[in-house]
C-alpha cells in the first residue's frame, strides 16, 4: 500500500477515494461491456469477461494518465484519476440527461428533417456536455482545471474572445 500511495502521491487516506472509485467504475463498465457482448445469463462467462474488460479499462486508463501527467498540470498525481472520473461521468450523464431534454423541448425525427434534428442534437449535446463538465469538475474539487480546459476548448472553437 505504501508503494501505491507513493506512486500516486497520496498523502491522506481520504485521497484513496479517487482510485477506489476509479476501480469500481472500471468494474461497472467492464460488466456493462461483458453483458452487452454476451447477452446471456451464463454467469461464469460473464464474470470472466467482466474481469478481462475491467483490467483492460484500468490498464488503458493508467497508460493514458501517465501520458497526460506532464501535459495536465495538477498538484498531485492522484488528482488525474479524479479528472478521468469527471470526464467519464460527464460523457455518460450528458447522454442520460440530454436525450430526455431534447425530447422535452420537442425535438424528434418525426417533427424535423433528419439533418436538422441531428445538427440540433449535436449542438445541444455539446453545450450540455460543457455545462456538466464544469459542474462535475466543481463538485470534484477540480473546477480550476476544467475551467482552463473549457477556455482552451472555446478558443479552438473560435469563441476565445468571450473569455
Amino acid at each position: 500500500m505504501k508503494d501505491f500511495k507513493a506512486k500516486w502521491q497520496i498523502d491522506n487516506n481520504w485521497q484513496l477515494i479517487a482510485p477506489l472509485t476509479g476501480v469500481l467504475l472500471s468494474f461497472f463498465s467492464g460488466y456493462r461491456i461483458a453483458y452487452r457482448l454476451l447477452e446471456s445469463e451464463h454467469l461464469i462467462l460473464l464474470v470472466i469477461t467482466t474481469l478481462i474488460s475491467s483490467i483492460v479499462i484500468i490498464k488503458l486508463s493508467v497508460f493514458v494518465i501517465n501520458k497526460l501527467e506532464n501535459k495536465w498540470v495538477v498538484k498531485q498525481k492522484w488528482e488525474l484519476i479524479r479528472i478521468f472520473i469527471v470526464f467519464a461521468l460527464t460523457g455518460s450523464s450528458s447522454v442520460f440527461i440530454g436525450r430526455p431534454f431534447i425530447n422535452w423541448i420537442g425535438l424528434s425525427l418525426e417533427t424535423l428533417p433528419s439533418t436538422i434534428y441531428w445538427l440540433l442534437f449535436i449542438i445541444i449535446s455539446l453545450v450540455l456536455y460543457q455545462i456538466l463538465l464544469l459542474t462535475l469538475g466543481w463538485l470534484s474539487g477540480q473546477f480550476a482545471f476544467f475551467w482552463e480546459f473549457e477556455k482552451r476548448f472555446l478558443k479552438r472553437m473560435g469563441l476565445g474572445r468571450f473569455f
